[in-house]
């Protein structure tokens, strides 16, 4: 997890003050912002209602729904959270999964032009404190370099290495390495809800990230269970008694002939009853 730096704590606590929550509740919220690239946020904090979401333009939701001034609360803290990390160095992704970023330019799925980071003449001031020297600050895995395009989107953001046919999705704090096969992606989504699936868009049309095979959890190499098939089990049939089938036969064709000699009033009633009664003994 990020840490603030003396500055940066210092920020918040101001933050908390005057919107009335704690810090704790404001820096995780700050999170939930930066997560979101600065234009939205899936939150779930008992200070803010319990789960909600907010997006720039006014779009806030929450689990405490009539509650108006937590609403107005938490929409001004969001938009305040937001302004405050937009002009901070590499803590917004230059793309999302809406927009993704290509090399040095950023590409819009849906249109409009380059996006650039404003700062003051005297710099904005850092509320992180930054990584060791000679660490690149990369979260995907060690011996990658140079995606294709990077994004983030609510609590999820991914790197897409198309020459390696790679793909790095972090959720929460782990970091999963997929191979992409033959794959040539062209955009990411995710469902409008927290932990939702991610898809992706190739020549194959819309494709489930979960249908690719995982190269590693946590840099950790993955091995898929293996999949037990219980051998079959082979029943020896019973052997068929011949004698027996041919006995019986024989019983079914005299009853047959007795009905006949009965039809024909060769055998009464009662004779035929007492033949029957005997043959039928026999089986």
């Amino acid at each position: 997890m990020k840490q603030l730096t003396p500055e940066g704590q210092q920020i918040i606590n101001n933050i908390a003050q005057r919107y009335n929550f704690s810090p704790d509740a404001v820096f995780s919220m700050l999170l939930s912002v930066i997560n979101g690239n600065g234009s939205m946020a899936q939150f779930n904090h008992r200070e803010f209602g319990g789960s909600g979401q907010w997006m720039r333009g006014g779009m806030i939701m929450l689990g405490d729904m009539f509650n108006n001034g937590l609403k107005n609360s938490v929409s001004g803290l969001c938009q305040e959270l937001a302004n405050l990390i937009a002009n901070q160095p590499d803590l917004i992704q230059t793309g999302s999964f809406q927009s993704q970023s290509q090399g040095n330019q950023q590409q819009s799925n849906f249109g409009g032009g380059q996006q650039q980071n404003s700062s003051s003449p005297t710099g904005p001031v850092s509320l992180f404190v930054p990584p060791p020297a000679g660490s690149s600050g990369n979260w995907w895995p060690v011996g990658l370099q140079f995606p294709t395009s990077t994004g983030s989107q609510n609590n999820v953001r991914y790197a897409y290495f198309a020459t390696i046919h790679r793909l790095a999705i972090d959720v929460n704090g782990q970091v999963t390495l997929y191979d992409t096969l033959d794959h040539q992606i062209g955009g990411f989504s995710q469902q409008q809800s927290i932990g939702g699936s991610i898809t992706f868009t190739s020549q194959y049309g819309l494709v489930d990230v979960g249908t690719l095979p995982i190269i590693s959890i946590d840099n950790v190499p993955y091995q898929a269970p293996i999949q037990f098939q219980p051998e079959p089990v082979y029943v020896q049939p019973s052997p068929v008694n011949t004698q027996e089938l041919i006995q019986d036969s024989d019983i079914f064709g005299a009853l047959e002939k007795l009905a006949n000699l009965k039809d024909k009033g060769i055998l009464t009633d009662s004779e035929y009853s007492a033949k029957k009664a005997e043959l039928l003994a026999r089986l």
